[in-house]
């Protein structure tokens, strides 16, 4: 099974820039997309269904902005639209997908971009973390693909002493997902990959994209029980459509 994680920052705007031709090449068996941007009445989702997706779609209260969706070649046994959270459900940000061996969650944790949201974001990962170990208790293969909006260590950033008080690289958020992994999910791409340089977003300023000054924000983590079936799991840097590019995992289900 090949999935693929994909912050597209705004599906209207990606499919313009070819995401639909590069779907088809890729071909992947599930895509989970985060920052939609847009409800599904908005999309040419017909031009993704026609390539033989199931699509699944939970966006924002707010227009034009936040919103998961994910795409199926298989159908699900069931859709979960969000957590049963309110203050994170308006905002779009959780959809699963449950199949006889395997369940995939589409994730867009909050950015931390000022204090507000900050604090907003530390409440959503403390209620997350919680939510998904209820459900790890109830569903032992879980694969939580999305953008979590943390560099987790050092390796993961261009630049980690200038960074290291900006949201996306404090101690506590990177601590938090130390406990998040705990003894219970996996980084299935540092599984595969050890190496530096390895980033899946880039700012759009000073060239940083050609200049490889980029964050690793974007995961596919996977149940410990799921650690054996790991076969690759690589970052498409050369994809273009978005500030983020496409991390892909492939499992032996």
């Amino acid at each position: 099974m090949n999935i693929i994680t994909y912050n597209v920052n705004g599906i209207r705007a990606a499919m313009k820039k070819g995401f639909v031709d590069w779907l088809i090449k890729e071909s992947p068996d599930v895509i989970c997309i985060q920052e939609t941007k847009a409800n599904k009445d908005q999309v040419e989702f017909d031009l993704i269904e026609n390539l033989g997706y199931h699509t699944y779609w939970f966006s924002a209260q707010k227009k034009g902005y936040s919103g998961v969706a994910i795409f199926s070649k298989t159908k699900p046994n069931h859709i979960e639209y969000g957590i049963g959270i309110d203050y994170m459900d308006y905002e779009g940000r959780s959809l699963r997908i449950d199949f006889d061996e395997i369940s995939i969650m589409s994730l867009y944790l909050p950015s931390g971009t000022n204090l507000d949201r900050l604090e907003f974001k530390f409440r959503f990962m403390d209620d997350f973390k919680e939510y998904i170990y209820s459900l790890n208790n109830k569903i032992q293969n879980l694969v939580i693909c999305g953008d979590y909006n943390i560099c987790h260590n050092a390796i993961d950033i261009h630049d980690p002493i200038r960074n290291k008080k900006v949201s996306g690289f404090l101690p506590e958020e990177r601590e938090w997902l130390d406990s998040f992994f705990g003894d219970r999910f996996v980084d299935s791409f540092r599984f595969i990959n050890k190496n530096p340089h390895q980033y899946s977003w880039w700012s759009y300023r000073a060239n940083s994209r050609a200049n490889n000054k980029g964050w690793r924000l974007d995961y596919n983590v996977v149940s410990k029980s799921l650690e054996n079936k790991i076969q690759d799991a690589k970052i498409l840097s050369d994809v273009v459509h978005s500030d983020h590019c496409p991390v892909k995992l492939k499992l032996k289900i």
